[in-house]
Formats: C-alpha cells, structure tokens, sequence
C-alpha cells in the first residue's frame, strides 16, 4: 500500500488523466441528460418506418419545425401542440409533404422561457393511429440568442472547474497530499464559470441574470450556489482541514450528474415573467411567489383526445 501512495505521488499525471477521463464521462452524460437532449426515434408503423429528432431547445421568435420521415408507403401525420402550464387547448396542426419522404409541420415561435407541449400522431390507410415517441409528450423551451463567445468561455470553464475539483478532490485523498496549492485555482475557475459567465449565458438566454436563492428557486443556479460555497469553505480552511476540499469534490460531482436546466428559467404565461421568482409587492411590500397553478411544471394530466 506504501508502495503504492509513493508511486502516485511520483506519477502525477495519472491523477490529471483520471480526473479529465471522469470529467469527459459526466460531460457525455450531461449533453445525453439534459433536457435540450433532441428526441431521436426510429418506429415501425403499419410496415412502415418513421424516424423523427424532435428539437427540444430553440431560438425565441422563431418557428419550432417538427418533423417525421417515412419510408415504406405512405401516412398521414397530425402535430398536436399547446404552451405549457397556459391552460391552453391543443392546436392541431395536419403536417405535409416536405420531399423525400419527410412530413412537417411547425410550432409557433415563443418568447425567451416559454414552453411548449408538443406530440404527432400517425394514421394509415385503414385508419389506425398511433401517437409517436410512445405517446410521450414533448418539451421543447425557446431561448434568446447568446453570443458564442460568452457561451463557450461558459462551457470550458465549467468543465475545466469540475476537472479541477475531481483533480483537487484526488489530491485531498492522497496521504502526502497538497490540495491547498489547487484548491485557490478551483474556487476561482468554479466562480468565473459559475457566478459570472452563467450569469451572463442566461441574461441573454432568458432575460435574467440570476434566478436562483435569494431571487428565486431555480435549481441551476442554486446548486452553482451551493458548490462556489462550499470551495469557498475549503479555500478559506485549506490550511486547517482537507477535507472541506474532499467535501468540495464529492459535492461537485453530485451537481455535475444533475441533468443541467432541470427545474431551470421557465415563462410563466399568466404573468408574462419568470416563473419561480420572487416579487416584491408594491403594495404590501411582501414577496411573493409565481406559480402557474396546480398544475405548473408538469405535463398534462389527461392526454388529449387524438380521435
């Protein structure tokens, strides 16, 4: 065991490598997780097949395209769409011919945050139907536009934080371990990405620089939140304790397998702002909480009537 604390110890690279192989998992995970993830599917229907991907992230403004391509005959498709948590009925829409073999119809453009329901139902020559993606419902949320080069100094900078927390977490662990000389570089880099570039991305990309406590209850900001805090706690104890910086990793960890914008800005439409945001009352002087109901944040309760 001796042999092999002191072989690590000569061997530092390994420890960069396992943490960037590890970083290089969760961020595969994340873009697989998420819910900007587009829907792929590939179905036989009535002898024939239907692929679809389905976007689930696009531009404010603009038109959601939805789409199928059919091969092995033909098929009539129907899109059935409506906003989310608006209480709106379905708006039905028939989808034509796009050429080879595609049917295609769209979604009217939203404002930044806004989100739509939406689903395709499918009807061969003998009138059967069968609703796509297993009758799932599907999310998609329309975004402001952000400059690629904010968005991608946000991107390598979270990725390179959790590098160097995994890294820094690693060295915590080791028995003649130094944590302290990278701890500083980790709270600093986990702070620009976070507190600052994030800030900035979603400023652009849904109007608002920071929904998260004590603002509101958004769960992307709030777990950026916790894990700045908790570096900020093994900076300040680094030379006392390692093992705010092993709490600081594990922590990190935890955040990074939280498919990224879950429970994330969303418009409500009642009101014309953010959901989960708290306002001050001019009035009362109280705050007080959006919500759009009941029912708000999740998919319908009853399917709609496709018949």
């Amino acid at each position: 065991m001796q042999q092999k604390i002191r072989w690590t110890d000569e061997k530092p690279a390994l420890l960069w490598i396992l943490a960037f192989l590890s970083t290089l998992a969760i961020a595969v995970y994340q873009r697989m997780t998420g819910p900007s993830y587009p829907i792929r599917g590939r179905e036989n229907v009535s002898g024939r097949v239907i692929t679809y991907k389905w976007v689930t992230s696009h531009e404010q403004g603009r038109p959601l395209p939805v789409g199928i391509t059919v091969s092995g005959g033909e098929i009539r498709a129907t899109l059935f769409f409506k906003r989310h948590t608006a209480r709106d009925e379905w708006s039905v829409v028939p989808m034509l011919p796009g050429g080879d073999g595609t049917l295609i119809a769209a979604i009217p453009g939203q404002p930044a945050a806004g989100k739509v329901l939406y689903l395709v139902r499918v009807r061969d020559d003998e009138g059967r139907e069968t609703v796509l993606h297993r009758g799932k419902t599907v999310v998609a949320r329309f975004r402001g536009n952000v400059p690629t080069a904010f968005l991608l100094l946000h991107v390598v900078f979270m990725f390179l934080g959790i590098w160097l927390a995994i890294r820094t977490g690693l060295e915590a662990l080791k028995r003649a371990g130094k944590p302290e000389k990278l701890i500083p570089w980790t709270m600093a880099v986990t702070f620009i990405g976070g507190m600052i570039l994030g800030p900035i991305v979603q400023k652009y990309a849904f109007g608002a620089f920071w929904t998260g406590f004590p603002a509101g209850t958004d769960l992307t900001d709030n777990k950026t939140l916790l894990a700045f805090i908790f570096w900020l706690m093994a900076f300040l104890l680094r030379n006392k304790s390692r093992w705010w910086a092993v709490a600081a990793a594990i922590l990190m960890i935890i955040v990074y397998l939280i498919p990224h914008s879950v429970a994330g800005s969303e418009l409500d439409y009642a009101s014309g702002r953010l959901k989960n945001v708290y306002t001050l009352n001019p009035e009362s002087g109280e705050r007080s909480f959006i919500s759009s109901g009941p029912n708000s944040g999740c998919f319908p309760l009853h399917a709609p009537d496709l018949r």
